[in-house]
């Protein structure tokens, strides 16, 4: 069971960069969190929420034999039970020779509110996928549909997206550098620190920018940290 994340934790994750969350993860023991070749359809976008899974396996023709139906295929199930503030997490076993969905139904899990989809797999659609406000992530575009390639096997189940472990209701963060799995379980506590992380990394930015040397500053040594300590002080 995921362990519920509130709003305000949510809007926190989606300060910090990917680069400072991993960093903050690997103090609390997580070392695969960022997903390898997944990247933003734009450099701009950003989201925060919690992962609604669904899992492919290769493609098999007596699979896909029958007519679509909607009530029973289990990617349209998940297109038509994800929640408003969910991020859709397609596992495409970085299969990116088909499309894992297009344009359609990102609209209509972007109308059902959800907030995002990530794939390490491709899109169809890609460049209307990308403008249709819904933060998208993926490792490729590819305009064939899914099921030459790939047959939807399972929702709301763990899965490998990017090489990183995605459990239904981990928090799926991502930026224009790419896509970080917060636990569930560490997320207040990750936005904590992360917030506290960025603060000193502006901090040592401004003091490298200013001329400093690495040396004593990064890693900062007791003299620089006692500086530090000052500089917030003077901020609040």
């Amino acid at each position: 069971m995921a362990t519920p994340v509130s709003r305000e934790t949510l809007d926190q994750l989606l300060i910090p960069s990917t680069a400072t969350l991993t960093s903050v993860l690997r103090g609390l023991g997580i070392t695969h969190s960022f997903m390898h070749g997944v990247r933003p359809l734009k450099p701009d976008m950003k989201v925060a929420g919690p992962a609604y899974t669904l899992r492919y396996i290769p493609a098999r023709e007596d699979l896909d034999q029958a007519p679509l139906d909607n009530l029973k295929d289990k990617q349209r199930v998940g297109i038509e039970e994800i929640a408003a503030g969910q991020v859709l997490v397609i596992d495409a076993r970085g299969d990116t020779r088909a499309g894992t969905m297009g344009a359609i139904l990102a609209t209509r899990i972007h109308c059902r509110g959800a907030v995002g989809v990530v794939t390490d797999g491709a899109y169809r659609d890609s460049p209307v996928i990308a403008e249709s406000g819904l933060a998208a992530y993926s490792a490729a575009m590819n305009a064939h549909t899914n099921k030459t390639i790939h047959h939807p096997s399972e929702v709301q189940v763990p899965i490998a997206c990017g090489e990183v472990a995605v459990i239904p209701g981990d928090i799926i963060v991502g930026d224009a550098e790419g896509v970080v799995v917060v636990p569930s379980q560490l997320a207040d506590e990750v936005a904590r620190r992360a917030a506290e992380m960025e603060e000193k990394e502006e901090f040592i930015l401004e003091r490298i920018r200013g001329g400093a040397s690495i040396i004593g500053t990064y890693p900062a040594d007791e003299e620089t940290l006692a500086e530090y300590e000052e500089w917030k002080r003077r901020r609040r």
